[in-house]
Parts: structure tokens; sequence; C-alpha cells
């Protein structure tokens, strides 16, 4: 079988029309939205791409209708947030490497859970860039002066931080629906249930939650539930191993499968 990255074309060149030399009368009215890349049938093609079981298949249909969605997302990622931190001279290279992994990711995209593809792959494809660039803003910076880099690391750090809000929020509301769904499943006690469900609720009231302390929290659970410190204590570890399990999958997928 041959290599998925061998057969990624660079991308198509859009064809010239000529036309007549003498211009039309101008149309009124709003302007034109720019054209849609990610379309419809990407999304109809992405599940022939994985419906298939013929390689041969599959390559036409990436290189046909998938390649360019893939191009112009990647480029939109690169410029939007700025991932100028690269170890290529030419951003087409990094471009390529974008797309080389999401290739890799397609396999595991699954339509029927009703997340959409392009939320699937922008999401899939913006991790790997923060990582690529943060680590790439590390090597640099050891090779510069600190002074002149202060500026610059200011807006990664920036940009870094209000990236990782929105992950954590994001997975976060993954998590507690997660735990809502499963709750029966995970715990066969009632008072495990309790407590579970009282830690949840504390997740999903966050944002208006002003007790960090972690006895002062356990006190609080306590009050909810009326139950026994060390039940919370065993109820706290599992929940902290499935939010590092469920984690572990937001960062491989972007999502969390309910």
């Amino acid at each position: 079988m041959p290599n998925k990255h061998s057969f990624i074309p660079k991308p198509p060149i859009e064809p010239v029309h000529t036309g007549s030399s003498v211009p039309g009368p101008k149309k009124r009215g709003r302007k034109r939205t720019k054209k849609r890349y990610f379309t419809e049938d990407t999304d109809l093609a992405i599940k022939q791409y994985l419906a298939s079981s013929n390689q041969d298949e599959r390559d036409y249909i990436f290189s046909s209708r998938i390649h360019y969605p893939f191009y112009k997302l990647a480029e939109n990622l690169i410029h939007t947030f700025k991932f100028y931190y690269t170890e290529v001279d030419d951003l087409e290279d990094l471009k390529h490497e974008v797309i080389c992994f999401l290739l890799e990711k397609l396999d595991y995209f699954n339509p029927d859970k009703g997340t959409k593809a392009f939320s699937y792959f922008s999401i899939v494809g913006k991790n790997y860039l923060i990582l690529y660039n943060n680590n790439n803003y590390k090597k640099k910076k050891q090779k510069v002066d600190l002074l002149a880099a202060d500026e610059d690391a200011g807006v990664i750090h920036q940009l870094g931080r209000d990236q990782r809000k929105k992950d954590i929020k994001e997975f976060i509301d993954y998590y507690t629906e997660y735990v809502d769904k499963h709750i029966f499943t995970l715990f066969k006690k009632d008072k495990d249930r309790k407590v579970a469900d009282a830690i949840n609720i504390l997740f999903k009231r966050r944002e208006n939650l002003e007790i960090f302390n972690k006895k002062a929290l356990y006190i609080y659970i306590r009050e909810m539930t009326d139950v026994d410190t060390p039940v919370i204590t065993k109820v706290t570890k599992k929940l902290k191993q499935l939010h590092k399990n469920l984690h572990y999958e937001y960062i491989d997928t972007g999502y969390v499968r309910i």
C-alpha cells in the first residue's frame, strides 16, 4: 500500500475564465460573500471516503474532493491564529503538514455522532498547530535575545491562554454531559451517585463558584450530600480518572463520545 502522504498533490490552480472585453452594467445590491470551500459535497465526500475499503478509491476521493477544503482550512487556521513559528521556510510546506495530519485523523471521525466535519477538523487542526507553534516558539526562543523576544512572547502566551480557556470550557461541557448520561453505570450505590451528582453540579456552576480551597469544597459537598468524607474521596478519585481519560480523547479527536 502506498504511503498516505505520497499522493497528496499541491493545491489545484483554478482556471481563469475569459469573456467579453466590454464590461457589462454594474449590478446593485449586496456584495457576494466569499465562496465556501467546505461544502455539503465535502461532507458527502468524507462519508464516502470512510465507507470505502478500496485504497485507490479513497485516494481519488481525497485528492479530488477533500484535499482542497483541507488546504483552505489549514491556510485559514494558520493566518487567523497567526501560527507563524515554523520549522519550514515556506508556509505552503506547513499547510502540507497540516493536511497530512488531518488525513491521518480522517478515520477517527464518525459522522454518525452528530459532529460536523468542519467543526471536528477545525478543532483537530487547531490543536495540532497550537502544539506545533508552541514547540517551535520554544526552540526559537532559545536562539534569540530574551529582551527582543518579550513582545512576541506576550502575544503567543496571550493567544495560548485564550485558546486554553475556550478548550477547557468546551471539554468540561462534554465531561459534565457524559457524567449525567452514564452516572448509573459509573456508580452502583445511591450515596456514590449522590456525591457524583453534587460534584458534577459544581462543575456546571464553576463560573459562579467562589470556593477554591480543597478542604472547603469537601465540606460543601458533604453538606450537600450528607455522606462521610471517605465516600467523597472515593467518588472524587474515580471522577478524576474519568476526567483524565476523557481529556485524552478530547485532545486526540476534538470531542468526547457521549
